[in-house]
């Protein structure tokens, strides 16, 4: 017994002084972005391939994107102040018209998740112009500098991670361009989203709206449901975006769109 604790006290001094590898720190600035992006490329060692990791390195700190998430001030605006400022009015006569372009789309999507066109044509016409304007950004500088910032570091952590997979799976790489905060496609997924209900390309038509559907049945649209203020689905638009003044404005064009013949 006596040779069994000395061995175990052993092996604890051992441990007690071994090197710890440093937890990633996060930081309010630029400054501490390197080492950051270090320590965290060794703490997921092994979770992902070379490919990931050098993609992971390849970051740079997205000033631009800490710049736009500290002034998100349009979702402060009442809602015909937020319509005038988004084009609400264009957004719902250039939906009338696409959704006669894409009418058998529509009906596909509909059939398959129960999701009329107008709330999707919203959404694809509020998150780029119908695919007009999808972002400048490279993707992962931006989803690694909110992983790195202080202020959200768990949520966008998560998508750090998600777009670090889709690195593996040949789905990103370390060039995909994306908006600020690392939305990607023509209805602007975050990497996690991408990886839980994307459906084909989001730089298309077909995949992006498929893919919107998909999201919106996964959290609880209903079939035939109203998706107004007040309304079953509009829990659902909720989900997609938390900005009380956006949920309003894809819902009052949504319902303009599906109400023209």
């Amino acid at each position: 017994m006596k040779a069994v604790s000395t061995l175990v006290m052993g092996v604890a001094a051992i441990l007690a002084f071994a090197p710890v590898a440093e937890a990633a720190q996060c930081g309010n600035s630029g400054g501490g972005f390197e080492a950051w992006k270090s320590a965290y490329a060794r703490e997921i060692g092994g979770r992902y391939s070379q490919r990931a990791v050098n993609a992971l390195m390849s970051t740079s700190y997205a000033q631009a994107t800490i710049n736009a998430d500290r002034g998100q001030h349009s979702f402060q605006l009442s809602l015909p102040q937020f319509c005038q400022k988004r084009g609400c009015a264009a957004i719902a006569a250039r939906g009338k018209k696409l959704k006669h372009q894409y009418a058998a789309l529509f009906s596909q999507i509909e059939a398959t998740y129960g999701v009329p066109p107008g709330p999707l044509l919203a959404i694809w016409g509020m998150e780029t112009g119908f695919g007009a304007v999808s972002g400048h950004q490279n993707m992962l500088s931006a989803v690694a500098t909110l992983a790195y910032d202080c202020r959200r570091t768990e949520y966008f952590t998560d998508q750090l991670n998600a777009a670090l997979t889709l690195v593996d799976r040949g789905t990103f790489s370390a060039g995909t361009i994306g908006s600020m905060h690392g939305e990607v496609g023509m209805t602007q997924f975050m990497p996690k989203t991408v990886l839980q209900y994307g459906v084909g390309s989001l730089d298309t038509a077909q995949g992006a709206l498929m893919s919107t559907a998909n999201y919106l049945k996964a959290h609880g649209w209903t079939r035939g449901a109203g998706y107004g203020p007040g309304e079953p689905n509009f829990a659902a638009l909720k989900e997609w975006n938390a900005a009380g003044v956006y949920q309003q404005a894809i819902a009052k064009v949504g319902a303009e769109i599906d109400a023209a013949p």
